[in-house]
């Protein structure tokens, strides 16, 4: 890998925390940088829509949880990047379908344009299969942990998170069902599968790389379910009410299709109110860790008030 900055262990004084996401948002870009194949070859075009796609933009919120966790824990390493990348890709694949004309039809990602409007739709398919089998080539590295176990682990989990019982599950319903039940309980159980199971995998595979207690996995595993919950209910409050220059995408998408969402079924207010429930919970979780938590506590602020 290229030279990158390092970070502590732990973190000693309080810090700015969006200054402190940028830049392990650029650590991560930096690891991106150096996994992704440069492109050569008959098949270079591929490795340029992959690299398009992953690079130059977002917020890396799912890499920078794995890794704050692992901090907290206090075993972050060079495994735990590469980790975070292999997440990143696997996160940036289910971007780049789904913003598929068959899927959700978007035009703009990232505040530019999506892979299929830049190349095709059939290359786009192909970049977002690419970038789903480099996360599990990455996760199989032995620079990521040196126990095969954990390795397998994180593997394992990860292949759950994505599928069926995790983000394409959710998506599956998403596109099949969300016209058709319109109630809390139904969009919550969606988006635990569509959005929040690859933010719970963040966090416990941290932990899972720091060889964690069963009851501190158990505090984690429910602080990231609260805020995975919460950070969907942000973006269906950004598709009402959000700058598309700022976040970078199309806005009121999700009414032009007709689905449900939390604002649509809670309203405005009382989906500002739910989420904020959300997060007292999720900080809640945290107590056990005292001070050493400052970082995932405050990104339960960053999420109920972003405005991207």
């Amino acid at each position: 890998m290229g030279k990158r900055r390092r970070f502590p262990l732990m973190l000693k004084d309080s810090i700015d925390f969006k200054s402190h996401l940028k830049a392990v948002s650029e650590e991560i870009e930096a690891v991106l940088t150096d996994i992704l194949p440069l492109p050569s070859g008959n098949q270079k075009a591929v490795m340029e829509a992959s690299r398009y796609a992953a690079l130059g933009g977002g917020k890396r919120l799912r890499p920078f949880l794995m890794i704050e966790t692992a901090r907290m824990l206090g075993s972050l390493n060079k495994g735990v990047y590469i980790a975070g990348a292999a997440l990143e890709c696997m996160h940036v694949y289910s971007l780049v379908h789904d913003d598929l004309p068959c899927m959700d039809n978007d035009d703009f990602r990232r505040g530019k344009p999506t892979v299929h409007k830049k190349y095709s739709e059939a290359l786009a398919v192909l970049t977002g299969d690419n970038l789903l089998t480099i996360s599990f080539e990455l996760l199989a590295d032995l620079k990521v942990h040196e126990d095969p176990n954990i390795r397998m682990t994180l593997i394992s989990d990860l292949a759950k998170a994505g599928g069926a019982s995790g983000m394409i599950g959710g998506q599956v319903i998403d596109i099949s069902k969300s016209s058709e039940i319109r109630d809390e309980i139904f969009i919550s159980q969606l988006q635990k599968l569509k959005t929040g199971a690859l933010i719970e995998y963040a966090v416990t595979a941290g932990a899972t790389m720091s060889n964690a207690s069963e009851s501190e996995k158990t505090a984690l595993k429910n602080y990231a379910r609260d805020i995975g919950l919460a950070f969907q209910i942000k973006d269906d409050i950004l598709d009402v009410e959000g700058d598309a220059d700022i976040i970078g995408k199309s806005v009121g998408k999700d009414d032009a299709l007709g689905k449900v969402t939390f604002v649509s079924i809670l309203g405005l207010e009382n989906a500002r109110t739910r989420a904020s429930q959300l997060g007292k919970s999720a900080i809640a979780h945290l107590e056990p860790f005292g001070k050493k938590a400052e970082i995932l506590s405050k990104t339960v602020d960053f999420i109920l008030n972003r405005a991207y």
